[in-house]
């Protein structure tokens, strides 16, 4: 171990990004805090101005509705689908790790890009039975 300049050992540092090699793994684990935090504040204020709207009367909620017809309404609407989809599977990936299963490197590889596969799949299968109705 290294000394430092007053004559004690330094103390060792610890891994950081850097030093591990990136994996499905490492990726979702990532994905899965961002999207709970991205369903956490964009998923309330969403839901705060919609329910602003309704209490508002008819003509805010008509603003709202124009307003989430938009392409950045669009845009949150479906990043929020897919921030939902994904921290779904991604949740339901950690609950099977919670139970001790699927820690194998490359069982863990294998569902960790399932999970992100699923997240984009069922926002596609929503949005498709959404719009194609």
């Amino acid at each position: 171990m290294a000394t430092a300049s007053t004559g004690r050992k330094a103390r060792p540092l610890s891994p950081h990004l850097q030093i591990w090699r990136w994996g499905p793994a490492m990726a979702i684990s990532i994905l899965h805090r961002i999207t709970g935090n991205g369903l956490a504040i964009v998923g309330l204020t969403t839901l705060l101005c919609w329910l602003g709207a309704i209490v508002g009367g008819p003509e805010s909620y008509a603003k709202f509705a124009a307003a989430a017809v938009t392409i950045p309404g669009r845009v949150i609407f479906v990043g929020l689908s897919w921030a939902f989809f994904n921290h779904f599977a991604s949740g339901l990936r950690h609950f099977v790790l919670d139970i001790g299963a699927g820690f194998e490197l490359k069982e863990n590889a294998l569902w960790s890009i399932l999970s992100i596969l699923t997240g984009i799949l069922f926002t596609a299968a929503f949005w498709a039975a959404i719009l194609l109705r």
